[in-house]
C-alpha cells in the first residue's frame, strides 16, 4: 500500500505522525511519502521539502509568499500523480492542502483524505459543497463535525482529538519544575504563550508583554515561563527581555528536555495567557485556567470577522456551549483588557473552578479514555479504502 501524506505546520506534523504509527500497528506494508514535519520523519517518513515553507497564516502574509507557495503546489501534486498512491492523506492546513487535493483529483484517480474538517461551522460554510467535489473523505476532531460534512456526500469519521492521549505531567513533576525554578507552590506562575509562528509571536508578544506589567505590579513576586516552539525560538527569546516577572524561556530547540519541562510548566502554572489556537486545548487538558487573546493583520482580521458564524474562537467555550474562557480578539486584542482579565482570573478561586469543571467536560468530548486519536484516524483510513 503507498499513501501520501502532506502537513503544513506543527500541529499537523503532531496529527500525521500518530496517523502514521496507527497505520503501522494496523497494516504491516504501508510505503510513506509526501510533506513531512519532524515528529513524522521519526516515524520513518521522509520529506519532499521542509514543512516550514507551508506554515503561513493570513491574507497579508500569503501574499508576498504567493510565487513560491504556487510552485510547491504544482510540484507536490506533480509527485502525487506520477507515483500513484492509494489515497492521498492532506493533514489540516486547509489553504494549501485543498488545492492539493483539487488539482490530484483533476490529474488522476487517487483516493482523498482530508485530516481535521474544516471550521464550516464557524465561517465559509459553502467550503463543505466545494470540498465534495474532490475529498472522498473527512477525519474530524470535533463531535458535532460530521454532519456538517456528510451533508454534502463526503463520507466523515470523527476520530478524536490528539489533545486527549498526549502525555500529562504529574504533580511531583509540576513540584520539581517549580523547585528548579527557584519559587514555591504558593508563587503564582504565570504561563505565556504568545503562538507558533513568526507572524503570531512578532504581533502578540509586544501586546502580551505590556498585559504583564500591571498583573506584575499588583503580584511583584509572580513568575512567567514562556514555552517556546522550535521554529520560533530565538523570535521569543528576543521578544521577551524587556517583559517583567523575569519571564523563563523554555526553548523548543531542544526537543528532549524542553518537552519535559513544556509538560511540567503546563501542570505547575496557576493561569495562563495564551494566543487562540489548539495550545488551548493542551491547556485545559492540563486543567490550566487561561485568558485567550489573538491578533492579526487588519485587512485578514476585517474579511475573517465579516465571514464568522460564531463569536468564540477558543474550543473550551465551542464544545461546551459555555463562555468560561475570556477572550480579546482583533480590535479586542489590547493590553490594558487582557491584564485586567489575567489579573480577575489569578484571584478568583471561582472563576479557576469554573474554567476547570469545562476542561473535564471538553476533554471527555473529545474522546478522553478512548482508544486513540490516531489508531481510530488509522482505522477509518483503512475501512475507507477497502470500502
Amino acid at each position: 500500500m503507498k499513501l501520501f501524506l502532506l502537513a503544513g505546520e506543527l500541529s499537523g506534523d503532531k496529527l500525521g505522525a500518530a496517523l502514521i504509527s496507527g497505520l503501522k500497528s494496523l497494516h504491516s506494508d504501508i510505503e510513506f511519502r509526501g510533506v513531512a514535519g519532524p515528529l513524522m520523519q521519526s516515524e520513518g517518513m521522509e520529506s519532499l521539502f521542509p514543512m516550514d515553507e507551508l506554515s503561513v497564516m493570513g491574507i497579508a502574509e500569503v501574499l508576498p509568499r504567493y510565487v513560491d507557495l504556487r510552485r510547491r503546489l504544482l510540484d507536490t501534486a506533480r509527485e502525487v500523480a506520477d507515483w500513484a498512491p492509494d489515497a492521498l492523506i492532506t493533514i489540516d492546513s486547509p489553504d494549501f492542502s485543498l488545492r492539493l487535493a483539487r488539482l490530484v483529483k483533476s490529474r488522476a484517480n487517487v483516493r482523498t483524505v482530508h485530516y481535521v474538517a474544516p471550521s464550516v461551522w464557524a465561517w465559509r460554510s459553502g467550503r463543505a459543497r466545494k470540498m465534495a467535489a474532490y475529498i472522498d473523505q473527512v477525519l474530524a476532531l470535533l463531535p458535532f463535525e460530521p454532519p456538517y460534512m456528510e451533508a454534502e456526500g463526503m463520507r466523515c469519521d470523527f476520530v478524536g482529538h490528539p489533545v486527549v492521549s498526549e502525555p500529562i505531567a504529574s504533580d511531583e513533576d509540576a513540584a520539581a519544575f517549580r523547585q528548579n525554578l527557584g519559587i514555591g507552590q504558593s508563587t503564582p506562575l504565570i504561563l505565556v504563550l504568545p503562538g507558533s509562528r513568526r507572524a503570531e509571536v512578532n504581533r502578540l508578544a509586544p501586546i502580551f508583554g505590556e498585559a504583564l506589567r500591571p498583573v506584575i505590579a499588583r503580584n511583584p513576586d509572580a513568575r512567567i515561563v514562556v514555552p517556546a516552539a522550535a521554529p520560533v525560538a530565538s523570535e521569543v527569546v528576543d521578544s521577551v527581555r524587556g517583559w517583567p516577572g523575569a519571564p523563563f524561556v523554555i526553548d523548543g530547540r531542544e526537543p528532549d528536555s524542553d518537552f519535559d519541562q513544556k509538560r511540567a510548566a503546563f501542570r505547575a502554572a496557576d493561569v495562563a495567557l495564551a494566543a487562540s489556537g489548539t495550545v488551548s486545548l493542551e491547556l485545559a487538558a492540563n486543567a490550566t485556567p487561561m485568558v485567550v487573546a489573538y491578533d492579526m493583520n487588519w485587512l485578514s482580521w476585517q474579511v475573517m470577522s465579516r465571514m464568522a458564524k460564531i463569536d468564540t474562537a477558543t474550543l473550551v467555550n465551542l464544545v461546551t456551549g459555555r463562555a468560561v474562557v475570556p477572550e480579546f480578539l482583533g480590535p479586542s486584542c489590547k493590553p490594558q483588557a487582557i491584564a485586567d482579565a489575567l489579573g480577575s482570573l489569578l484571584a478568583s478561586e471561582g472563576a479557576k473552578a469554573d474554567q476547570t469543571a469545562a476542561m473535564v467536560e471538553t476533554m471527555q468530548l473529545l474522546g478522553q479514555g478512548d482508544e486513540p486519536p490516531g489508531k481510530r484516524a488509522a482505522r477509518a483510513v483503512l475501512d475507507g479504502l477497502q470500502s
